[in-house]
């Protein structure tokens, strides 16, 4: 699905008129969602449906979803489990100049202080600590069996983001890198 980033997940339903218990990571994007993309359960091929933002609330750790399409709990279950889905270029559109996207960082060179490159961006893992960069080593390096580099994707060791000039530096830490 090009050109399509997830923005939350439909967890479960909230009460009984098909209202959707949604798991998000940015509450500044859900709360000014006004038209979103979701695939029913199973659905491989084509984009999905687009459903319009009817509210938005926010309860404990979760918002709370309604959609003007959906009027019930049988009509809202075949999306429990599914990821919701808005345009990138809405997102791209709203943001700040130091801002961007996590998926941007992959394909990204990332050297150390010195600005000796280190290699390339290859993933970003999310887990619920912190961000890890994936780093795929680039040329020699003085132990050729080891895989990535998994750096967590904190200011302190990542102080420098250019998405314009495709380049990340990291801080060398002993044992990382």
């Amino acid at each position: 699905m090009e050109g399509i980033i997830s923005v939350g997940k439909i967890l479960n339903f909230h009460g009984i008129l098909g209202i959707a218990k949604v798991g998000y990571s940015n509450a500044d994007v859900i709360s000014h969602l006004k038209k979103v993309v979701i695939r029913k359960d199973g659905q491989k091929e084509g984009i999905g449906e687009v459903f319009t933002v009817q509210s938005v609330k926010f309860h404990k750790n979760y918002a709370l979803m309604k959609f003007k399409e959906i009027n019930s709990i049988d009509e809202l279950l075949p999306y429990k489990g599914q990821n919701i889905y808005i345009k990138k270029e809405d997102v791209e559109k709203n943001l700040e100049d130091d801002e961007f996207l996590i998926q941007d960082l992959i394909g990204l060179n990332a050297f150390d202080n010195e600005d000796e490159l280190i290699g390339v961006i290859v993933d970003v893992k999310t887990s619920s600590g912190n961000d890890l960069l994936c780093i795929k080593p680039l040329g020699e390096t003085k132990d050729d069996t080891r895989g990535e580099i998994l750096v967590p994707f904190a200011k302190e060791l990542v102080p420098v983001v250019d998405i314009k000039k495709k380049k990340v530096v990291i801080k060398p830490i002993e044992g990382l890198l």
